[in-house]
């Protein structure tokens, strides 16, 4: 009986959990800008005016010129479609990046949090190591030895991001580990890795989701400033890659920076406000009154 009660718990839990959430309205505007970026960043084959690459005689046209709504670059290249187009990168190394995160960390800090002792130990270490890492610095000299293209962006984002997760869901099993429904599992024979991953962490999941959104807004502010420094994927339009060209026009073509900061801007507030929200959500000590 304890055992059933576990996941009707997690789903009444999960209930609540969203009827906090409505209640914060910098959640709400956090999702609507997640939602927005990522209608653009899909539809952007339908919402771009041009191909990003597509160059013309019109370099250096300011915004509301007859057919360029947000101006061109250098190149004569549409400022308008090259946002389009870069939210979609932005949008899928950052998803990519936490989904990697989330995962290398909720199986560092499942396995340390219910197996304890000495691997326990071992693995924080670990954990510690990734964490006193300055990750922009290391992230650049992978990136420069390695390549650029997008998996590798991905990965080196990832890999880099998960030490937070792990230690948020090792304290979450150290503390349901031994909680009745979890005591019930073991007397009904239930192998230890069901025991972790199929009980306890469906109940752990509220905190990490907070936190996988904050790595999404992190990873996509870490992509922009490689791009930036010309370590992005030369093969996509990027907003870093767009900040990349503008500095050399700064003075001359404004709109050409303005535009990719103010996706990038966009962007990261929508997630930090979302994971906020999210929790706001998840503990009714942080939700207004």
């Amino acid at each position: 009986m304890e055992t059933a009660a576990a996941p009707a718990a997690g789903r009444s839990n999960a209930s609540a959990a969203w009827r906090r959430f409505r209640r914060s309205s910098s959640g709400v505007f956090g999702l609507a800008l997640v939602v927005l970026l990522t209608l653009v960043a899909v539809l952007a084959p339908v919402l771009a005016p041009y191909d990003p690459h597509t160059t013309s005689r019109a370099a250096f046209a300011p915004p509301l010129s007859t057919g360029h709504v947000l101006g061109t670059d250098n190149l004569g290249r549409d400022v308008l479609s090259q946002v389009i187009w870069g939210s979609r990168v932005s949008l899928m190394v950052g998803l990519a990046a936490a989904a990697t995160a989330t995962l290398i960390g909720v199986l560092v800090g499942a396995l340390a949090g219910y197996l304890g002792g000495w691997f326990d130990e071992l693995l924080m270490r670990i954990t510690e190591f990734f964490q006193v890492i300055p990750r922009f610095v290391l992230a650049l000299i992978v990136v420069a030895f390695f390549g650029s293209g997008l998996v590798n962006l991905i990965l080196v984002i990832g890999v880099l991001s998960w030490p937070q997760t792990a230690r948020l869901v090792r304290s979450q099993y150290l503390s349901h580990k031994t909680l009745p429904y979890v005591d019930a599992g073991r007397a009904l024979g239930m192998r230890k890795f069901r025991i972790m991953f199929m009980q306890i962490l469906p109940n752990a999941m509220g905190p990490v989701l907070v936190v996988a959104s904050l790595d999404v807004a992190q990873a996509i502010l870490l992509e922009a400033s490689l791009g930036f420094f010309g370590l992005g994927d030369p093969n996509l339009t990027s907003w870093g890659g767009m900040l990349n060209t503008a500095q050399t026009f700064i003075r001359r073509a404004w709109w050409m920076s303005v535009f990719p900061g103010i996706g990038i801007t966009l962007a990261v507030l929508g997630f930090n406000l979302f994971g906020d929200g999210l929790t706001e959500a998840y503990d009714p000590r942080m939700a207004p009154r």
